[in-house]
């Protein structure tokens, strides 16, 4: 059956979201795909699903006030976006809100909890207004509940900053994320590709930072679905956050040298390597998930990246190369408003084990570098065992490396994702054992 009610929608993804391991982004995407929805009734399921799974601490406890029996997966669903509606979004009207939820309720066949539904949603209507005094105060006495976030991650942010910036990196995670757009020089340059998006009704601001070229990254402020727009399908931009771009700079890819991108999907850094290159040079992309791997290749071909991409037991990925960049898997916490369940997927041991791979990996791509080169080794973490503390194992592991620049982003600091960079020199004659030492946790 194709479910055309987009409240609906999302009370099935979200119930299968409960029992899964699944993203939540990739079941949005899936059954919306399914759907035949408008563009308002698409961003509608989105704007549910994310923002349930964002604040979902907090729609807990309301839940928890009113009741005394754990909801099932599909009840505490059809609750958690009915509460969402309530006390989230604005331009819903409340008693439309609660009607529509109630008749959600009764598609699902939860019989006599219908009721339930309606009571809880009636009440909580009645009382809207002190129950939103009550969520304000509660970012404060209970911050973890307050601002939806796993009590051990706020504990550790809080050894590290202020209260002031706690709190305004809390509310950076649970914002929607700003698009941004980078020209693909490769096919445009940015006079064409804005002449392109005036014609196509794409809103945009210029956006510059301190690593990145004028007039190379925008905002996208309004737009039509990217699918649409012609000038996307050509190749001449590619949405990519500002701080992916450090890395790169960091590498300063230079004409006709040979670089590896160690872990290379979806493809940004390494087509803005190729872009920086101006496709002179070579640029091997190796990535082991073979789903991932396509993706990557079909980017690469969009952008007219000349980009070769290859599993990473691919002699091609063997180098020796001159550079080599090591986008490492991390916990993402410099991502979280992006990854929208991954605050809820991350363990305190998760760390440790991150550190562990990221170690192995640069062993293995240290191997891959000539004598003299460089790898920039970057994170999009903000944990310090994942950045600096792991730059120091690193150092320790390998002798004859060095560390040459490093730089740390933070959404409280710098207003764009959060994502540490460190570019690594290996000595021209590096010491016996140098490449080959086994990693240490």
């Amino acid at each position: 059956m194709v479910l055309q009610k987009p409240r609906e929608i999302a009370v099935r993804i979200l119930t299968r979201h409960a029992g899964s391991t699944a993203f939540i982004e990739d079941l949005v995407d899936r059954e919306s795909a399914g759907a035949r929805l408008n563009p308002p009734d698409r961003a509608l399921v989105q704007e549910l699903c994310y923002g349930c799974v964002r604040w979902r601490a907090t729609l807990d406890w309301l839940i928890e006030r009113r009741t005394r029996e754990a909801p099932s997966p599909t009840l505490r669903a059809v609750l958690h976006v009915g509460l969402y509606q309530l006390f989230w979004l604005d331009r819903i009207p409340d008693h439309a809100a609660v009607h529509a939820t109630v008749e959600v309720a009764r598609t699902f066949d939860l019989g006599a909890q219908t009721g339930f539904v309606n009571a809880l949603l009636r009440n909580y209507l009645r009382d809207a207004d002190a129950t939103r005094a009550e969520l304000t105060q509660l970012k404060t006495t209970d911050p973890a509940v307050g601002w939806s976030h796993p009590k051990w991650l706020l504990q550790r942010w809080s050894s590290q900053r202020s209260a002031e910036q706690v709190q305004a990196f809390l509310a950076w995670n649970n914002s929607p994320a700003t698009v941004f757009a980078r020209v693909n020089t490769l096919k445009a340059d940015p006079a064409k590709l804005i002449a392109a998006w005036r014609d196509e009704g794409v809103d945009y601001a210029f956006a510059r930072f301190d690593w990145t070229a004028e007039n190379l990254v925008f905002q996208l402020r309004r737009h039509p679905p990217l699918t649409k727009l012609k000038s996307f399908a050509d190749g001449w931009f590619y949405i990519q956050d500002p701080s992916t771009l450090m890395a790169v700079a960091l590498l300063d890819p230079q004409p006709g040298e040979e670089i590896l991108d160690f872990c290379a999907a979806p493809g940004g850094k390494a087509t803005f390597i190729a872009q920086r290159l101006d496709n002179d040079g070579v640029v091997i992309a190796s990535e082991p998930d073979p789903r991932r791997r396509q993706r990557l290749q079909e980017n690469c071909h969009r952008l007219a990246a000349d980009v070769t991409v290859v599993a990473p037991d691919d002699p091609r990925a063997e180098g020796p190369f001159d550079a080599v960049l090591l986008d490492a898997p991390c916990s993402n916490t410099g991502v979280l408003r992006r990854r929208i369940d991954a605050r809820w997927r991350l363990t305190p041991d998760e760390l440790n084990h991150c550190k562990t791979q990221q170690l192995q990996l640069f062993a293995e791509a240290l191997r891959q570098l000539r004598p003299g080169g460089r790898i920039v080794y970057s994170t999009c973490s903000v944990e310090p065992e994942e950045n600096e503390l792991c730059l120091q194992t690193i150092l320790a592991n390998h002798p004859g490396t060095s560390i040459e620049a490093t730089r740390q982003l933070h959404p409280v600091d710098d207003k764009v994702d959060g994502a540490f960079a460190a570019r690594i020199r290996l000595a021209e004659k590096p010491k016996r054992g140098a490449t080959s030492a086994p990693a240490r946790a």
